[in-house]
């Protein structure tokens, strides 16, 4: 199986990305690819900040760009304070065997009455080249 990954930090917030094939949740039939990522978000600041919004910009083997825009993740809008960390795993269809995302959290600091936005770094999604036969 392979596993991509990627990470950034801005503003001390690290987002961390392993991302994988779910073949169980695929149909190439269709065609349809399914596949699962996880991310970790870490505050490594000095001051509680928290997820408000998400965007991501997926991109499919063909260079179709499709963006999802909404309210925090898997239906959370984290606080973190300084040293936490917040993890969930979610999943991204595609209509080919590969593609891109990459994207960013919207972030909010109460004590400050400040926004700005945390760079979820890209990484490919890909099948493993066994999985093609």
């Amino acid at each position: 199986m392979v596993v991509t990954r990627s990470h950034a930090v801005t503003r001390g917030v690290r987002v961390e990305v392993k991302a994988r094939y779910s073949q169980e949740h695929s149909d190439p039939g269709r065609p349809l690819w399914f596949f699962l990522y996880t991310i970790t978000i870490e505050n490594m600041g000095q001051r509680p900040v928290q997820l408000i919004n998400r965007h991501w910009e997926i991109t499919d083997g063909n260079g179709r760009v499709e963006h999802v825009r909404g309210p925090g993740v898997v239906g959370k809008q984290p606080l973190l304070g300084p040293g936490e960390s917040f993890e969930y795993t979610s999943g991204c269809p595609l209509p080919t065997p590969f593609g891109f995302m990459k994207g960013e959290y919207q972030m909010y600091i109460p004590a400050a009455d400040e926004w700005f936005d945390v760079e979820v770094a890209g990484f490919p999604l890909r099948i493993s080249d066994g999985s093609l036969n």
